[in-house]
């Protein structure tokens, strides 16, 4: 049976889980593949340390370089993390012709296009299905199921400490810090959470989905962000009265006029936004709940199609390494090194529509002074900025100078959203800045 040795560039969390899965699973694996693959040489930074996985002392090294350019390893695996290092690494092994697999959706995110060329370039190739979602095989999805599609929706819960967050705070009705602190405690959020909940986590994964659905690389810089630090538990108990869930959405979704071109589709321009929204209570994607991701994708011949699972982790993750290695080893023992490229540029005058562009539906909720008047000066500003209501609560029995005034929006777009706000925050029946939520009703 042909064996290829696998080179891993990192011996944490992932690392480490890899290392276990496959030697848990590899014989299972050769079963199925007809290679048989073996860990060579795992580098990484502290031989010594104390690990979770044990990993025996003759395959650990602090030489990264030196595993990556030893002929005898014919993979290699970045799981270190970063995006300095790991560049160096990925670039190394694909100047080399050796095909490399990551889980690394920062690296990915911030040099995709130079590695996708470098893997070009050099005759090898990518695989990053661990990437996005960790054991929910959506890169499988989008590159190769669903290639027939045109996609015109991609609606992701990408982060579990968002969901999980915002998970509690719906069912215990607790606030944003008390959950945020019992997260870090039980692992689901780093000391320093800010990748998470301030949403860039999920903004590297859905440029990842957006590129692969459109044809042209999305700067991460144009993607819209927004965090979960700003919702509490008084909107997501208004968000419930009103029949709707607040998830942390990514959101991908092209201008109806790019959706009916032709083939090529050039020169269409794209939403790919990251921020908090209220989903209907009827749609399945409020049943995701706790640590889960799920991701749905609406091709113009299949329709909706949901994907559901665990979007981190050490099993999960290993799990959609092990589903790349297996792609690598029957492209090297077939002989085929880009039997599917890893990225295929189809649509190069593609473009992220600025925010400002973006329409939807909004929730507000607005700290006002309980008089006469108030409504009718709110609703005057919206009006002349051409901008409906469709409903309004005032919640009875509130105590105070002010009391909360909920107003659900119609369409607009956000800069007139951002431009009515301004002046509505300027009032002085008004005590504190507006919240604003969007509202996605999945059409």
């Amino acid at each position: 049976m042909q064996q290829v040795n696998l080179g891993i560039i990192g011996g944490g969390t992932v690392g480490g889980g890899v290392f276990q899965a496959v030697q848990r699973n590899g014989a299972l694996m050769a079963s199925r593949l007809g290679v048989c693959l073996r860990v060579a040489g795992m580098a990484v930074r502290d031989v010594h340390k104390k690990r979770a996985v044990r990993i025996p002392p003759a395959l650990l090294t602090t030489n990264w370089l030196g595993v990556v350019r030893d002929p005898q390893v014919h993979l290699v695996v970045e799981l270190m993390g970063g995006t300095t290092t790991a560049r160096t690494v990925a670039l190394t092994a694909l100047r080399l012709g050796k095909p490399v697999v990551t889980a690394n959706k920062a690296l990915l995110s911030a040099h995709g296009e130079e590695l996708f060329a470098a893997a070009q370039q050099y005759g090898a190739n990518l695989y990053y299905e661990a990437s996005v979602a960790g054991g929910i095989p959506i890169i499988k999805v989008l590159r190769e199921g669903l290639i027939g599609n045109r996609i015109t929706r991609i609606y992701g819960i990408l982060n579990g400490t968002c969901n999980y967050i915002l998970t509690r705070m719906k069912f215990e009705g607790a606030d944003f810090a008390e959950v945020l602190a019992d997260a870090q405690r039980l692992g689901y959020a780093e000391a320093e959470p800010s990748l998470d909940v301030d949403g860039h986590d999920a903004l590297h994964k859905i440029g990842i989905l957006a590129s692969l659905a459109h044809g042209f690389w999305v700067n991460p810089k144009q993607i819209h962000v927004e965090g979960i630090g700003s919702i509490t538990s008084l909107d997501i108990k208004f968000a419930g009265q009103l029949g709707y869930t607040i998830k942390q959405l990514s959101i991908v979704k092209p201008l109806e006029r790019a959706a009916n071109r032709g083939p090529a589709m050039d020169g269409s321009r794209v939403q790919v936004t990251v921020y908090p929204t209220l989903v209907p209570n009827d749609h399945v994607l409020a049943s995701v709940n706790h640590v889960f991701n799920a991701v749905l994708v609406r091709g113009d011949i299949v329709g909706d199609t949901l994907y559901y699972g665990r979007g981190a982790g050490q099993d999960a993750t290993a799990s959609a390494v092990l589903s790349d290695l297996a792609d690598a080893a029957l492209d090297l023992k077939c002989g085929t090194k880009s039997r599917i490229p890893p990225f295929v540029p189809h649509e190069r005058a593609g473009a992220v529509v600025p925010i400002g562009e973006v329409v939807s539906r909004y929730y507000l909720r607005l700290d006002v002074v309980d008089r006469p008047g108030t409504l009718a000066r709110i609703a005057a500003i919206l009006g002349r900025a051409r901008i409906g209501i469709s409903s309004v609560i005032q919640p009875e029995g509130h105590e105070g100078d002010s009391v909360p005034l909920i107003l659900m929006i119609h369409d607009a777009n956000h800069a007139a959203m951002g431009r009515a706000l301004a002046r509505i925050n300027r009032l002085a029946v008004v005590k504190s800045p507006a919240v604003m939520i969007r509202v996605e009703n999945f059409e």
